[in-house]
């Protein structure tokens, strides 16, 4: 039940936590870690009022930096992985794009993670999932830091913009308009707290051109521009972790020739501007995002180029001192898979579509509601529907924009529904978790990442200055087709 002011916030914190200046001072931690934190993230979710909303993500931000699992960058992990500080111990970092019961299904990543002492995790939304799933970097950054509080994880929590990506047609027709766009979306995302950011310009490499150099030079100078940004306005004492992409996901597999000349033309922009540049680079192997749907609505096999992987992983790592290549589109590929990601130098790997398949596919989710959200679909997206395309492939490829206008009643699951899809996706994550090789990752991840100091100013309602304005709007999420 959402409240109806601010002051009722602070009314269902007392003897747990107060304000002081721009400070949450916390008096019982498992308090507040507890069904307190429960009814603050539904109201910085759902709560009809802005500013009860801003209040209640304040108080969960502030409870967050108090109790030391803040929000962080992983950049100097990952440049002490270019270095090779820690060459023996090989893991891959699992970037988890939360779409659906994000409450629910975060608190199971984290819960599994702290089974295996596991530092090295990192929770993303994509450009186009923020349209179709209804959530907001503010909001999105306020849930997950919930659920690591209610989850009791200490230590740093890794937001990231995953695939800020540039729309060719868009970009054709304006580009001064689209880079607008991107950098209001790069803006909203740090304000909100995101402090890893990927820039994928990849959709612009033009391959008819004469050479590599030529092909990437607008996906090089959009990189460098947005990197620009980020620099300018990362908080004090935060280098964002900042990402590049050659190779857009669906597409040619990437070539050391594509690397080569994407990071020399990149990072010879940067010289001598004294900006850190990007920690990681994405690349394509052979996946593509949400898999190759069959008539049947089974997903096809895919092959994974490892070798290409590895190759162009030490070129990234070894040349340039990056942590290594990234791989999209990677959630649906079966399990026995995954274990190859680590052993062949794999920096980061983006699942997001399984943990969607789980929702939508395993037991939990009731019949009814799932019934509802597949009308839905075939109401409101018929106009995406290809001739050929038989329900099944219609459903999954249209399911996720289901997401968005179903979120509260996935967020208000029965109990027991919302037990079995919990017990789901804890069994995924933990199977993930063990293949990628992050258990034991906390104390790398303590050694080489601290938690920067940010508190926020007070929000009005809760006896602050002003509110802030919004710094973006609605239209730079439209669904691009783009995600995992």
């Amino acid at each position: 039940m959402s409240v109806a002011s601010a002051q009722d916030l602070l009314a269902g914190l007392d003897g747990i936590a107060r304000i002081q200046g721009a400070r949450l001072l916390v008096d019982d931690e498992t308090r507040i870690r507890g069904e307190a934190m429960d009814r603050l993230v539904d109201d910085a979710v759902f709560n009809a009022d802005e500013a009860v909303r801003d209040a209640a993500r304040w108080l969960i931000w502030s409870a967050s930096q108090a109790l030391g699992c803040g929000s962080a960058s992983i950049h100097e992990l990952y440049m002490a992985r270019g270095r090779g500080e820690f060459a023996a111990t090989k893991f891959t970092v699992p970037a988890i794009n939360v779409r659906a019961a994000a409450y629910l299904t975060a608190r199971q990543a984290f819960s599994a993670a702290m089974e295996r002492d596991a530092g090295a995790m990192i929770f993303e939304i994509a450009k186009s999932e923020m349209a179709y799933t209804d959530q907001r970097p503010a909001e999105y950054a306020a849930v997950i830091l919930a659920a690591a509080l209610r989850s009791g994880w200490v230590g740093p929590v890794f937001l990231q913009g995953d695939h800020f990506q540039f729309n060719a047609t868009k970009w054709a027709a304006d580009p001064g308009a689209e880079m607008s766009g991107l950098k209001q979306l790069t803006s909203e995302a740090v304000a909100a707290g995101f402090c890893n950011i990927d820039i994928d310009s990849s959709t612009l490499v033009d391959l008819s051109q004469p050479t590599p150099a030529a092909e990437q030079l607008v996906n090089v100078a959009n990189t460098v521009e947005l990197t620009a940004l980020i620099r300018a306005i990362e908080p004090d004492d935060v280098t964002i972790s900042i990402g590049g992409e050659i190779g857009e996901v669906g597409k040619s597999n990437s070539t050391e020739g594509e690397l080569r000349a994407y990071l020399d033309g990149y990072f010879g922009m940067l010289h001598g501007t004294g900006m850190p540049g990007i920690s990681k680079v994405s690349i394509q192997t052979g996946t593509s995002h949400g898999g190759v749907v069959l008539p049947d609505g089974s997903v096809a096999m895919v092959t994974v180029d490892f070798g290409t992987l590895r190759r162009l992983s030490a070129v990234a790592c070894d040349e340039y001192g990056l942590a290594g290549a990234v791989q999209h589109g990677a959630s649906t590929l079966p399990e026995e898979a995954f274990h190859h990601f680590p052993t062949n130098g794999t920096a980061e790997i983006h699942l997001a579509t399984g943990f969607q398949n789980i929702l939508y596919d395993d037991d939990g989710l009731p019949d009814a509601l799932r019934a509802q959200m597949m009308a839905w679909c075939l109401a409101n997206c018929a106009d995406e529907r290809k001739p050929d395309e038989t329900d099944e492939q219609f459903l999954y490829k249209t399911r996720k924009k289901a997401i968005g206008p179903f979120k509260r009643a996935l967020w208000t699951l029965p109990p027991d529904a919302q037990e079995q899809v919990g017990a789901n996706l804890h069994t995924k994550f933990g199977l993930l978790f063990d293949h990628l090789g992050i258990a034991g990752t906390r104390s790398l991840v303590d050694q080489f990442v601290s938690i920067p100091d940010q508190p926020r100013p007070l929000p009005a309602a809760l006896g602050g200055g002003e509110p802030r304005a919004v710094v973006a709007g609605a239209s730079v999420f439209e669904d691009d087709g783009s995600g995992e």
